[in-house]
């Protein structure tokens, strides 16, 4: 099977770079974006093409939770790993949404990275 493909949308450069070249390694295709609006229309011509989307929430053009929304509504069942600074609450999501959705804080270690990962892409079926 092939690897899961994984769509990363991170303001910070330094940390994109990082967080790109770990989950390469952990052998993941990862597709990397900076700016939101152009990973949401990445996104937007190809939903099915991605296993799982990465996302900080404090974007500077269009807001993480605006760009999770809007990917949720294309594609209801796409598993959503959120990385942010500031807290952000699984519990607050709709119900049916909490088995999909997982929350790293920043800064986390890369161990925490790989778990979350595997379990999100575990649960879906895919990569494996």
């Amino acid at each position: 099977m092939p690897a899961a493909k994984i769509l990363l949308v991170e303001d910070e450069v330094s940390l994109i770079q990082l967080l790109e070249k770990y989950l390469n390694r952990l052998g993941y295709q990862v597709e990397a974006y900076s700016i939101s609006r152009d990973a949401l229309k990445r996104f937007e011509r190809a939903p099915r093409s991605y296993d799982l989307v990465i996302a900080d929430l404090g974007m500077p053009d269009i807001p993480g939770d605006t760009l999770l929304t809007r990917m949720l509504e294309i594609r209801p069942d796409l598993r959503i790993l959120i990385c942010s600074g500031s807290p952000f609450f699984i519990s607050n999501l709709p119900k049916a949404l909490e088995q999909q959705v997982a929350f790293l804080q920043k800064p986390f270690v890369p161990k925490m990275l790989a778990q979350a990962v595997s379990q999100l892409l575990k649960d879906k079926g895919a990569g494996q």
